[in-house]
């Protein structure tokens, strides 16, 4: 089904007033120079967390696939 006029202007102003309420991109903000916030974590608390469970996954399974016998036993 086609818009009408009337849907189409209707159209136009609601995406503006949304485009409004969001946030700029990073790239227009550098441009800018506007502060470019950053992740209120730390990559490597990240990547250190991520070692911990993956590899308390990778011991787990390690144990349950050769027993409770030999080297993890």
């Amino acid at each position: 089904m086609a818009q009408t006029p009337q849907q189409r202007r209707a159209n136009a102003a609601f995406a503006k007033s949304e485009e409004s309420k969001r946030g700029k991109p990073l790239s227009a903000r550098k441009e800018k120079g506007e502060k470019v916030e950053k992740a209120p974590i730390d990559r490597i608390w990240v990547y250190l967390l991520l070692f911990v469970i993956c590899g308390g996954i990778l011991f787990e399974l390690l144990r349950v696939i050769f027993g409770s016998t030999g080297l993890f036993g």
